[in-house]
């Protein structure tokens, strides 16, 4: 397996032995034989997969032949989610209309608060249109869950059902439904997992969360282009990707990084965010404290556009730290506006494919 854990998945930093994608390998005779079951719509993924294991495996002394066998299984249907390989019952989220992954490059640019009040606003948006209860926040940042603290819950989800069949109700506060690491490990307890544990969470998460009818589920995802977002992608079909980064170069190369990643898994990226975009020092004067300019730059090399630019207020951080989002507290506010125009915009959007009504 040493030759092939230098075999990574195209797009990811993870190689194909840590994502379980390799079934058998052996080597007889001066013949190499690997067997690989992949999820993907790209059809030049397999091909590469192919050529680089033969590449890694005829560098080994003594071999002369290196066969390759892939299965290739669709990652993304319209209809329902894929099952995911670790043979999860799907369907829990068969009533979720429009799925979007909250993503970042790099940690520190407030994804998880920006996921949070997006969400917030967007249900209001909704509720406004005579549709309560029809948004959803997935927070499989396992390794730092945030999401519960921003939103202002705490306790444990319930079980609904019993054996194989049960599953995991969502909690729910400022018309938002939420599932989140954090409601199932305490505040002290430090989660340590290899990558296939990070991917059974999401996977258990997708298929085993009753989201019930939602028009839209936001994934608030952890930083990079790892586990978990290799796992989202085959697990759960999406319709798009929202990138956040702050404007500075240092966030702003990672955040194109991460941009990539999900255009080489067909997952469309629906816009760029520019969070900390500047402070309002009071006077009418907006400091670039950050910088300023990045934000559009990596919309434009991502071939989209920058939905907003998120001001660096103290009240969106308060609320963060109080459990109400600055959208809730001050729903007329700067931040409010900036948060519900971007929510307009992103549901305008998701709303243009005719053959899935939102």
């Amino acid at each position: 397996m040493g030759q092939l854990s230098k075999v990574k998945y195209p797009g990811f930093s993870r190689d194909i032995v840590s994502f379980g994608l390799v079934k058998s390998a052996s080597i007889e005779g001066g013949v190499a034989r690997v067997s690989l079951a992949i999820s993907t719509n790209d059809p030049k993924v397999p091909k590469q997969l192919k050529d680089e294991v033969e590449k890694r495996l005829l560098e080994l002394p003594g071999i002369t032949q290196a066969t390759v066998e892939l299965a290739v299984q669709a990652a993304r249907a319209p209809a329902t989610p894929a099952a995911g390989p670790g043979g999860a019952k799907p369907g829990a989220s068969r009533g979720v209309k429009r799925a979007v992954a909250i993503a970042s490059g790099k940690g520190g640019v407030g994804k998880s608060t920006f996921a949070v009040n997006l969400a917030c606003v967007m249900a209001q948006v909704l509720s406004a249109c005579g549709r309560p209860g029809k948004v959803g926040l997935m927070d499989i940042d396992v390794y730092g869950p945030s999401v519960p603290l921003m939103i202002g819950l705490k306790g444990r989800p319930e079980v609904e059902g019993e054996g194989p069949d049960s599953c995991l109700v969502p909690m729910e506060r400022h018309g938002v439904k939420v599932m989140s690491m954090g409601f199932l490990v305490d505040d002290n307890t430090p989660v340590v997992w290899r990558g296939p544990m990070v991917m059974k969470t999401v996977q258990q998460f997708v298929q085993n969360v009753k989201w019930g009818e939602l028009d839209v589920l936001l994934v608030d995802l952890p930083p990079g282009t790892g586990d978990a977002q290799l796992s989202l992608v085959q697990t759960l079909p999406l319709d798009g990707a929202v990138i956040v980064t702050t404007p500075q170069p240092a966030a702003t190369q990672v955040a194109l990084k991460g941009g990539l990643m999900f255009q080489k898994v067909n997952v469309p990226i629906l816009g760029v965010a520019e969070n900390m975009s500047y402070f309002d020092d009071g006077s009418g004067q907006r400091v670039a404290i950050f910088g300023s300019g990045g934000g559009i730059a990596t919309a434009e090399r991502l071939g989209t556009v920058l939905l907003g630019q998120v001001p660096l207020i103290p009240a969106i951080r308060e609320g963060g730290d109080r459990g109400t989002p600055v959208v809730v507290s001050d729903p007329a506010g700067q931040a409010a506006g900036v948060f519900r125009g971007i929510a307009e915009a992103l549901l305008e959007m998701l709303a243009k494919d005719r053959s899935r009504p939102l």
